[in-house]
Formats: C-alpha cells, sequence, structure tokens
C-alpha cells in the first residue's frame, strides 16, 4: 500500500468513526416506550471501520479477514482448527456432512444410521440428520437445565448408533462429562450445537471444544455478529480437511481463494478414473456446497471478536439480575439453573410457567410484550409437532423417540424465554423485572 493510500484510507475512517458517532448513537431508554429487545447488535465505530477497510480492498470472497478470524478464534476457544462459514445452520450442516465421508473408513456415517438428538431445540440442529438420510432418535430433556435427560441415553442406543448431536440451550451445557463418557463407550462422534452458547465453561473449558466437533452462529442476536456467518471448529486435522471441502464445493484441493499449487502436485497426481495430471483445483472427493463466508464479514467479526469477553461477562450479569429479581415469584415460575460445573454465557433467561401461577404462559407473554417488552419461545418447543415433520409422521418412518417427551412437551406449552443481551441496561433489567412483578401483583 502506497503513503497516499494509507493516508486516504486513513482519512476515511476518521470520517466513518465521526459517521458513527453522529448517526448510530441510540436515545436514552424510556420505560413503557422504548422496545426492549430479547437480542441484538451490540457495536462501535471500530466494526464500521473494519467494515470499511475490506470494502476498500474489495476482496469480495474470503480472503485475510477471514484467515485473521479463524486464527483468532481458535486461540481463543483453544483449539487447533476453525472453519468460517455464512451461517450457523451451514455450521451443523458442514459438522454433520463431514461424518459422510467415505474417507472415514467404518466410523462413516450413512444413510439409515441413526443420531441421538432431542426435540427441544432450534430445527437445524437435527435437519442435516434428516435431509441426508439417517435418523434422529429423539430424547427428552430435563428441567431446569432444558438440556437432554441422560438418563435415558443407554435407552436410545442401538445398533445403528453412530453419533450425538446436541445443543447447549440457551447458553446452558449439556452433562459433557456423562454424554462424553456415553460417546467414548459407544465410539460415537458426538457434535456441540455451540451456537448459543459461546464462551459458556464446564469444568473450566470451553463448550463447544469437548466433542470431535464445535459450531457457531454470529447471527445478529447472538453472543457476537458478523451479520450472517457461522464457523465449525475442531481438534482433529482430518474433521477440519474433509468441513472445507464440504464447504469449498466438495473439492479435494486445499489453496486458499486467489492461491495456486500450494501442494506442488497440481498437475502431478492421478484420482480416480481422471486423466493423470488433471487440475488439482478441480477434484471433487466430496458432493459439497459453496458455504465460505466474505471477507466483509469477518472484518465486523474480527471488531466484534475483540468485545467477546466483555459481551459473556455482560450476559452473566444481566441474567444474574434477572434470576435474583424474579426469584420472589419462584412459587409459580420455574426458574432456570446453571447445569453442574459450569459457567454459561447466557443467551437468554429462561422461564416455564409453573401449574400453580393461576395463569397461563399465553397471558404472561401478552403482558410483557404489551409493555414492549419482547419474548421468545425455546425455538421449536417440540420439533416433532411442527409442520414440517407431518409427512415422517404420518410414515411412521424417519426418526425414533424415546419415552413420551414430556419435558418436551411441557416446554411447548408452558415456556418462553427474554433477552439479557450486552444492549440491556440497568434500568431495562429493572423494567423487565417490574413488568413480571405488576403481572402477578
Amino acid at each position: 500500500m502506497t503513503k497516499q493510500e494509507a493516508a486516504a484510507r486513513k482519512e476515511i475512517f476518521r470520517k466513518v468513526a465521526a459517521y458513527y458517532r453522529r448517526f448510530h448513537t441510540k436515545p436514552a431508554f424510556r420505560a413503557g416506550e422504548t422496545f426492549v429487545n430479547y437480542g441484538g447488535r451490540v457495536y462501535d465505530e471500530k466494526e464500521l471501520v473494519s467494515l470499511t477497510d475490506t470494502a476498500l480492498d474489495f476482496w469480495l470472497t474470503s480472503g485475510r479477514y477471514c484467515a485473521a478470524f479463524e486464527a483468532r478464534l481458535g486461540a481463543y476457544l483453544g483449539v487447533k482448527h476453525v472453519s468460517l462459514v455464512n451461517s450457523g445452520s451451514s455450521a451443523n450442516l458442514l459438522a454433520f456432512m463431514a461424518l459422510t465421508s467415505p474417507k472415514l473408513g467404518k466410523r462413516q456415517l450413512k444413510s439409515g444410521d441413526e443420531v441421538i438428538t432431542v426435540a427441544a431445540g432450534f430445527p437445524t440442529t437435527v435437519t442435516p440428520i434428516i435431509q441426508y438420510g439417517a435418523v434422529p432418535v429423539f430424547v427428552d430433556v430435563a428441567l431446569p437445565s432444558y438440556n437432554i435427560d441422560c438418563s435415558l441415553l443407554e435407552k436410545a442406543i442401538s445398533k445403528k448408533t453412530k453419533a450425538v448431536m446436541l445443543a447447549h440451550t440457551l447458553g446452558n451445557p449439556f452433562d459433557l462429562k456423562a454424554v462424553k463418557a456415553f460417546c467414548v463407550k459407544h465410539n460415537l462422534w458426538l457434535i456441540e450445537d455451540n451456537c448459543d452458547a459461546l464462551g459458556s465453561l464446564y469444568a473450566g473449558k470451553y463448550t463447544g471444544t469437548f466433542g470431535d466437533l464445535g459450531t457457531s452462529s454470529f447471527y445478529p442476536p447472538h453472543h457476537m455478529t458478523m451479520g450472517e456467518g457461522g464457523a465449525v471448529y475442531t481438534n482433529n486435522p482430518q474433521l477440519k480437511r474433509l468441513v472445507d471441502s464440504f464447504r469449498d464445493w466438495g473439492r479435494d484441493c486445499w489453496c486458499p481463494s486467489g492461491q495456486d499449487n500450494t501442494c506442488d502436485n497440481r498437475f502431478t497426481r492421478k484420482f480416480g478414473e481422471l486423466p493423470a495430471g488433471y487440475d488439482h483445483k478441480y477434484v471433487y472427493s466430496h458432493f459439497g456446497y459453496n458455504l465460505k463466508a466474505t471477507e466483509m464479514q469477518a472484518a465486523v467479526g474480527l471488531a466484534q471478536l475483540e468485545k467477546f469477553p466483555a459481551f459473556a461477562r455482560a450476559r452473566r450479569k444481566n441474567w444474574t439480575y434477572l434470576r435474583k429479581a424474579l426469584a420472589k415469584h419462584s412459587g409459580k415460575l420455574l426458574l432456570p439453573e446453571p447445569a453442574p460445573h459450569s459457567d454459561p454465557s447466557w443467551f437468554g433467561f429462561l422461564v416455564t410457567v409453573k401449574p400453580s401461577a393461576g395463569c397461563t404462559r399465553d397471558r404472561l407473554v401478552a403482558h410483557l410484550e404489551g409493555k414492549k417488552i419482547q419474548t421468545r419461545m425455546l425455538f421449536a418447543g417440540n420439533l416433532l409437532k411442527h409442520p414440517c415433520f407431518d409427512e415422517l409422521r404420518g410414515s411412521g418412518k424417519g426418526y425414533r423417540v424415546i419415552g413420551k417427551l414430556e419435558n418436551t412437551d411441557r416446554i411447548l406449552n408452558h415456556t418462553f424465554w427474554v433477552g439479557v443481551y450486552p444492549g440491556m441496561t440497568r434500568p431495562m433489567l429493572a423494567y423487565v423485572a417490574a413488568s413480571f412483578d405488576s403481572f402477578f401483583g
């Protein structure tokens, strides 16, 4: 970069920062008038400057920012390999599809094999299993953890079981000790959907790093954002290569975008029935996708990653405030509890309306929404009750259920959550607590 270009960029960045201060500042919170969102973007001029920097480069696909983000997220989590992708849903897809590679030999996950999971969660934890033709085996959850009931794991196992794929519900880690031991005992793959739990700790170690593969989402309401974006991480170099292959069209080549012949064997090898010396950049070892992230996304993500430790602290602080403030309503509301040996980076504050409350969840939700406090269900509640399962339900094939999923149905009918994201101020939290108080009198 020339001195003239560097000087020009510096002036542009100065003006972008000034633009942020003038046009992106928010008015002060006014109770009953300002919406209390369940989540949202928390950013400053650094994200806008970083985004402008990559826009001036005009390198539109993955490049130096993507590589830097992968390295820094890996360093934060303490994992060897990170693959940046275009969404958390794509991250789950790639983590699953990596296990379907024939390069894994006897451990390859094939159509008809079973994967243990839960129905109380977000659909894209389950979607890849079904779309590939594997069989999800649904196990009930325990309350108040809202995570898998590990006492049912042995009942879910069969000769066809190959993997366990679970999310840490709203940041609260599932029982990793029990699940990990179960997977080791039965030689099963473990995928941790960490999309709602980035920064959560279990036994002093970050969630998403216990299994064979972990995933994250960087959608705006999540723990940090790059607009759309996600990541897959692992300590297994073979799985890293497989994730990248499926992400990058299924190609066998591992050259980064814009680079050629990093293996020094681009035109010298033999693959399958291709002619000897066929260009390695166009050899495909899998039926893959194009799920790469862009430089613009990574530029925002890098600025967010610098703030992330403070984001996680704010989430813990906000959750603790609500937990203390709502303790007086514990006779009517089932309040959340962190998993043993954990320190969650909470995504939200879950409550379940008890039968003793004398009201329905819908009435309480309507009251809060009327106060301009956003609420959300625990995603699908019970995924099996949704229209996407109509065809599978009618055929009686395509999935198994262990027991009656009683707690899953309780969540479907009686559970919701409110936000604890870093943009929530103390006056907002106090207003949320007061709104619960006014409902229960």
